[in-house]
């Protein structure tokens, strides 16, 4: 795209991108289909990664290797009339843009550059060129080290639309980097736009654009909205008639941003008695089991855990792909078989339900509902327990509950004493 005469520029090298890549390379999603580390949930597609940093991966649809412009045409579709030299390509005086044959959409793009050494020219007259995604959207190539120009003008700009973060370009003669995420705007049937298209991208190993959403395309003293077109198009390179080098440069087709999900939930499949659910609570080796009103819950790692019945004995984890399944022999529950992450094991049952207990030392814990808070600390206290606040109306402290002797763990709903249990 012609501008004024001004000018920046900037440098070489980028690290990063793949680690912020590889977590795209998700297929879409419907909400909601998976709880938490869910074991067959499937796996990412492997992909061989270089071997040193801006070197393309196993999966790159390489463009520029230094060797030949196979990949690129002049705008009219005849061969690229740009310079082949020391393995780079650059414009030549009136060679005009060129474009790759092959059409992208949503890619990862990398590319490294260099300014002409020594610089000439001053703002948008040094050391300009340009990068257009689907021929429409711009990220800004110039000269920007120590040469002053207009801030969305500069070296990784959105050209007209957003300044980068920050400037790293490096002196002019240098290699310098992009690593660019480019997603395309998508339409509804109507020619409406749905979303905008974003660029994520890195210049010299630096974020200086932070997944920015253009308002339409790029373009110089003009504001051009949106116009519904086809889902791929070329990738252009600018001629600006400065020799701009060009070199290493590939890209790696995306597939659909995922959608962001909801974490799944378990569903309950059938409603289990209070009675049959007092059974369950105990101590499982290291895992304790509780009621929490009318559900149980499980106390794994320092966290409680919401329980779905699935079964009678069977419970799934709320929000987490794991299960407990509960042991009977002759109606007595003897332990627990666990699975977590594909991992099963079995725990064995350790204490004994309160129901079990002597019928006198619930009757001592009973004696407590309904009593005041201070009331209930105060009791407790006469009798040698020690006493703990488990909950206080919707403020819980699940961790200070204590089912060792001589204890009694309260719940306390306005002032009053509701659940009562200990050991």
């Amino acid at each position: 795209m012609r501008r004024q005469p001004f000018s920046m520029y900037a440098a070489t090298r980028c690290f990063a991108i793949a680690l912020s890549i590889a977590a795209i390379n998700l297929s879409a999603e419907e909400p909601a289909k998976w709880r938490a580390h869910d074991i067959t949930r499937p796996r990412p597609a492997v992909v061989t990664p270089p071997a040193a940093p801006g070197q393309p991966p196993a999966d790159a649809i390489i463009l520029f290797a230094g060797k030949n412009l196979d990949h690129f045409e002049s705008l009219d579709g005849t061969a690229s009339k740009w310079k082949l030299a020391d393995g780079c390509m650059m414009p030549t005086p009136h060679s005009g843009p060129h474009r790759t044959k092959q059409l992208f959409g949503d890619i990862q793009l990398h590319v490294d550059w260099s300014s002409p050494q020594p610089a000439k020219g001053k703002s948008q007259g040094r050391g300009n060129s340009g990068i257009y995604f689907m021929s429409k959207y711009e990220v800004q190539v110039l000269d920007s080290f120590e040469n002053e120009t207009y801030a969305d003008g500069q070296a990784a700009a959105m050209y007209g639309q957003n300044p980068p973060l920050v400037n790293v370009c490096r002196p002019p003669g240098e290699w310098q980097t992009y690593d660019i995420v480019f997603r395309r705007p998508h339409f509804n049937e109507a020619g409406e736009l749905t979303s905008p298209a974003s660029m994520t991208v890195f210049h010299n190993g630096v974020v200086v654009q932070d997944n920015f959403e253009l308002w339409g395309p790029t373009n110089w003293l003009k504001h051009d909205p949106y116009q519904v077109h086809d889902g791929k198009l070329p990738l252009m390179l600018q001629d600006h008639g400065n020799p701009v080098r060009f070199r290493n440069l590939w890209v790696r087709e995306l597939p659909p941003r995922p959608t962001a999900t909801a974490l799944a939930h378990a569903q309950p499949q059938l409603d289990i008695d209070p009675a049959t659910l007092d059974r369950y609570v105990g101590q499982y080796d290291n895992i304790r089991v509780r009621r929490s009103e009318e559900d149980l819950q499980l106390l794994l790692h320092g966290r409680w855990f919401d329980l779905v019945p699935q079964s009678t004995t069977r419970f799934d984890f709320l929000r987490t792909h794991a299960s407990a399944e509960f042991l009977l022999r002759d109606e007595s529950v003897t332990g627990m078989h666990l699975t977590l992450m594909g991992h099963s094991e079995t725990k064995s049952r350790k204490d004994r339900k309160m129901e079990d207990r002597p019928a006198k030392q619930a009757a001592n814990m009973d004696a407590y509902l309904g009593m005041t808070e201070e009331a209930a600390i105060a009791k407790a206290k006469a009798e040698g327990r020690r006493c703990r606040i488990v909950k206080r109306d919707d403020e819980s402290f699940p961790m200070t509950r204590d089912y060792r002797p001589n204890r009694v763990n309260l719940t306390i709903k306005d002032g009053v004493v509701t659940v009562a249990n200990g050991g």
